[in-house]
């Protein structure tokens, strides 16, 4: 059960008289944005805030919570994450101006690149710096340049990298091709050092891939893929896999991958941990709008003894009738957590950004959608989108 409280001045003092007990209940019913932003409510609500026991049972909670993130390039202005989450039904703004003005100059254009439990990272596009943000702590600190020298915005590909976070630390990794060679890059925030791996050659056709790894996409195309798989218990050397895709654009039809312009492409491809979300468009309207409408969306995963990308499942028609809407631009995000895929599609259409939502349970085989309240976010300066879990006290 939601329970709806205005927190404002007037109010504060007949909700600090409720009965403890009452307190309580109300508060580990509420979103974690909006726990931390009453800590500075007064001394008592802080108190039980942060109590051992009311940590352990809200964590608790929380931890099952899944959100999806959205940061604007305007940080010297505005410098808020925007998060959603499938236990809520509404946007919630998570401020951090305070946090980065002390490291970020004026004018610098920083871009959200990925999250993991409560830590956050971000690029800098003139310094080519990558900050890594702890709301938990309110910490923010700058990541050493990685072994490849300093990276613009632009170097970073999101199917290429993955964060792993503990309770206070956390591992931030990447792929690239070096010398034609795919090469793994991981930081440990513990060590605060980089290290870099050469990727091993695949192991034979036939024989089965080490399951329960991370997957980084070093090379992506219309009919094949470069995938580096990385296990985080072993010191091994991740391996490389070259993986076939049969079911490649036809009929002179155009691809991007991971962000596309809806005049210019029929078909968007969205990667993440071993998965590939096919999104496929027609163009509607007046051709010189550029508009197009989704009107189909695939799932494919790497398959275990196979060295091609192997087909799962289609968005059900009736989600399709719901979700297809037009739209001029459109990037999107996928992760595997336990049994299901999250995507998530982020598209603009006269200047208003439009939020899909979709889940795939991979045991049972099912979609479903989550609908999205509007985040009334205006302009074309969208700098990022992740999802994240494990955010806690």
């Amino acid at each position: 059960m939601k329970i709806p409280i205005d927190f404002s001045s007037s109010n504060t003092v007949g909700f600090c008289l409720l009965p403890s007990e009452l307190i309580q209940h109300i508060l580990l019913n509420l979103a974690l944005p909006e726990v931390i932003g009453l800590r500075s409510l007064n001394k008592p609500i802080s108190d039980l805030i942060s109590d051992q026991f009311f940590v352990r049972d809200f964590n608790s909670k929380s931890k099952s919570t899944n959100w999806l993130f959205l940061y604007k390039k305007r940080w010297h202005r505005d410098a808020v994450l925007h998060g959603f989450s499938d236990q809520s039904d509404r946007w919630y703004k998570v401020e951090i101006a305070d946090l980065l003005k002390p490291i970020i100059c004026p004018g610098e254009s920083v871009y959200f690149l990925t999250a993991s439990g409560n830590f956050f990272l971000f690029s800098c596009n003139t310094v080519k710096e990558v900050i890594a943000v702890n709301l938990a702590t309110k910490t923010v600190k700058r990541l050493p340049p990685s072994p490849l020298g300093p990276r613009g915005t632009s170097s970073w590909r999101r199917s290429g990298m993955k964060l792993v976070s503990g309770s206070n630390s956390f591992r931030f990794m990447f792929a690239e091709l070096v010398n034609d060679h795919p090469n793994l890059f991981v930081y440990n925030s513990d060590t605060d050092t980089w290290t870099s791996l050469g990727g091993k050659q695949s192991i034979p056709a036939g024989n089965p891939i080490i399951s329960d790894c991370i997957y980084l996409n070093v090379v992506n195309g219309a009919y094949g893929s470069i995938v580096m798989a990385v296990r985080l218990d072993s010191s091994d050397e991740p391996i490389v896999v070259q993986l076939r895709f049969d079911g490649g654009t036809d009929n002179g039809q155009q691809l991007t991958v991971g962000l596309s312009w809806g005049n210019v492409t029929d078909r968007l491809h969205v990667y993440g941990d071993g998965y590939m979300l096919v999104i496929k468009s027609n163009g509607v309207g007046d051709a010189d709008i550029g508009a197009r409408e989704l009107n189909d969306i695939e799932i494919w995963g790497v398959g275990s003894s196979s060295r091609k990308w192997v087909y799962k499942s289609r968005v059900p028609s009736e989600i399709i009738g719901e979700i297809k809407k037009p739209y001029r631009v459109i990037m999107g995000c996928l992760e595997k957590k336990d049994r299901v895929i999250r995507a998530a599609l982020l598209s603009n259409f006269e200047g208003l950004w439009d939020i899909i939502w979709l889940c795939y349970d991979i045991e049972s085989s099912n979609w479903s959608w989550i609908p999205i309240p509007a985040c009334k976010i205006k302009g074309l300066n969208m700098a990022g989108i992740a999802f994240s879990s494990g955010l806690t006290l």
